[in-house]
Formats: C-alpha cells, structure tokens, sequence
C-alpha cells in the first residue's frame, strides 16, 4: 500500500514519450537545465554581494569606532 512502484513509474514514462514525443521532451530538458544553472548563478552572486556587503559594512563600523576612539 501507498509508494509508487517500479512499473508505474515505467508506464507514466511510456504515456509521457508517447503523448510529448523525445525531440519535445529533449527541448524541455534542455530548457530545465539551463533554468536551474541560472538559478544557481543568482543564489551565488547574491551571496557573493552578501558577503561583500557584510564585509564591507564590518570595514565602516571598525572606522567608525576608531574616530569614536579619537574624538
């Protein structure tokens, strides 16, 4: 009972290709992945100016306690 067996999972596959065709379904994989490889570039430039940003405001806060120091 429940979990999707073996030969369900071939018989979906079968009704897939028969209804979309292989050049159709090769098309959206191609098309998928180049959606996820954009997606991994954003969420890694995004850190990237996360980290930046953190850095970058650590480096004003230090100065500014340094002429809080002189004053």
């Amino acid at each position: 009972m429940g979990g999707i067996g073996i030969w369900q999972l071939v018989i979906i596959l079968v009704i897939v290709l028969l209804l979309f065709g292989t050049k159709r379904l090769k098309n959206l994989g191609g098309d998928l992945g180049g959606a996820i490889k954009g997606f991994k570039g954003a969420m890694k430039e995004g850190d990237e100016k996360s980290e930046t940003n953190t850095e970058d405001q650590q480096s004003v806060e230090d100065d500014s306690a340094e002429k809080s120091k002189k004053d």
